[in-house]
């Protein structure tokens, strides 16, 4: 076999492999050879078929098997021997002339193929202990614990049936039905629906014509769809909503007491509040995180210049597109409407894909130096976070991360980007910062121009839904 190097540009190679006729022929005979005892052919004893009448019958097919063989196997094994890691699966070509793919399968003419690839370059990992990150900690209040703890008390509130008029505070349940010029659209109707006056979870303006109304009333509200709402076909229109007012019900008196803890599956009152200190520290701590890491990346950006594998580039620039496609269609927005054109808009995703690939490949060469691995528990714990969030398809999913290629590896990248993450925390100069909460959930300027991303809406008649922040 002769390999033969033929292009060198930046991080793409090209290799053409030769394998003589002969050498494949060799090996067809001696695969034949080993078959000739096995095979069961009219007019022929067991292990008496001719060579020659083997060659005329399996012949082709063998030299096929053979040609499959060696296109999957010998461009990983050629790579290793060259001491190269290629970013993507290789590109494999032969030829596509039928008569010269005979000349092959029939041990005539050589075996050619080429292999297209980039390699992973090369560089050296900085020293990482010149890192110097700030991380923001913020002191829980009592006040913001017992705030929580009578939200989630008024969560656990019981309400009584009141024949009065519905004032705010209130539940009233109604079935309602939205027309926009006299036609029911999709969305707007439900039965037995319970809405909280004065919560805001309708169109603005809706809960407001509720008050005053009673148990039995039959009223039509009339509001305006907000400009900017998630449904295009409803934006902006004026809808009619007929309401039928089942029930009128009022707030029972709220009590943080043990009882309401009980009620909850907690021990006491104290220990509620103990469990909601936790959450939120936790919340915090997640924000925290999300900060040490970015700073921990924009260094690590800085300090690793290097040129990045132009696949592995597109294909995350082609993710990410996909994603500021399918948010700009969701919420009926244009490019305009986010203060930039589409040509702006590529060159910025394109960075942002160039950045996240190069950093990719720092992270994983830290791993790799650190021998951090994804155990087989925690691929299984995050392959069921995923089945959980697509109840009633829970085989399809397994399915799918079974037999799809590369689906796994979805799995354990976020995995070992956390671990890894983790590790390079105990190497840097990290220096607690006590801080507001405010201060602590502002978002920075780099974050909200490239990363956010508004979040898919709920359908009629809820308003729309805030803004999200994907870091990197």
């Amino acid at each position: 076999m002769q390999v033969t190097e033929t292009l060198v540009e930046g991080l793409k190679r090209e290799l053409k492999v030769v394998i003589p006729a002969k050498d494949m022929e060799a090996q067809m005979n001696e695969r034949l050879a080993d078959a000739k005892d096995k095979v069961r052919l009219n007019g022929f004893r067991p292990g008496k078929v001719p060579m020659s009448h083997m060659k005329k019958t399996y012949g082709k097919s063998v030299m096929a098997e053979l040609v499959n063989e060696l296109i999957q196997k010998r461009p990983t094994e050629i790579l290793s021997e060259r001491g190269e890691k290629s970013a993507t699966q290789p590109d494999i070509t032969m030829t596509e002339d039928q008569d010269e793919a005979e000349e092959i399968l029939a041990a005539k003419k050589d075996f050619e193929f080429n292999i297209s690839y980039e390699v992973i370059p090369e560089f050296d990992v900085a020293n990482l202990s010149k890192l110097t990150v700030t991380r923001q900690v913020v002191e829980i209040e009592e006040s913001e614990v017992e705030e929580q703890v009578k939200r989630v008390a008024e969560s656990a509130v019981t309400y009584e049936t009141k024949k009065g008029k519905a004032a705010s505070g209130d539940r009233v349940t109604m079935d309602y039905l939205g027309k926009i010029d006299d036609v029911a659209f999709d969305g707007g109707a439900a039965q037995d629906a319970n809405l909280l006056l004065g919560s805001n979870q309708f169109i603005p303006g809706f809960e407001d014509q509720l008050i005053g109304v009673k148990a039995g009333d039959e009223t039509v509200v009339t509001v305006t769809f907000p400009e900017d709402y998630q449904a295009a076909d409803l934006a902006g229109k004026e809808a009619k909503f007929d309401i039928t007012v089942k029930e009128v019900a009022s707030a029972g008196e709220i009590e943080i007491n043990d009882e309401l803890a009980t009620n909850l599956g907690l021990e006491s009152a104290e220990k509620l509040r103990e469990v909601v200190r936790e959450q939120i520290e936790g919340q915090y701590g997640q924000i925290t995180r999300q900060k040490v890491k970015r700073q921990i990346l924009d260094q690590m950006d800085e300090l690793h210049k290097f040129e990045a594998p132009q696949k592995l580039i597109d294909s995350e620039f082609d993710s990410i597109w996909r994603q500021v496609e399918t948010d700009l269609e969701q919420n009926n927005k244009t490019f305009a409407d986010e203060d930039t054109t589409e040509e702006e808009a590529r060159e910025e995703y394109k960075a942002l894909a160039e950045r996240r690939v190069r950093l990719g490949l720092v992270l994983s060469k830290i791993g790799e130096a650190a021998e951090i691995d994804v155990t087989e528990d925690e691929l299984q714990r995050a392959l069921f976070d995923q089945v959980r969030q697509f109840p009633g398809q829970e085989k399809e999913i397994y399915e799918y991360f079974q037999k799809t290629p590369g689906a796994a590896q979805s799995l354990r990248a976020p995995i070992f980007e956390v671990k890894t993450i983790d590790h390079i925390m105990t190497l840097i100069d990290i220096k607690d910062e006590t801080v507001t909460k405010e201060q602590l959930t502002a978002e920075d300027d780099a974050e909200a121009a490239v990363e956010e991303r508004p979040k898919k809406k709920k359908a009629a008649p809820k308003k729309k839904a805030a803004k999200k922040s994907d870091d990197e």
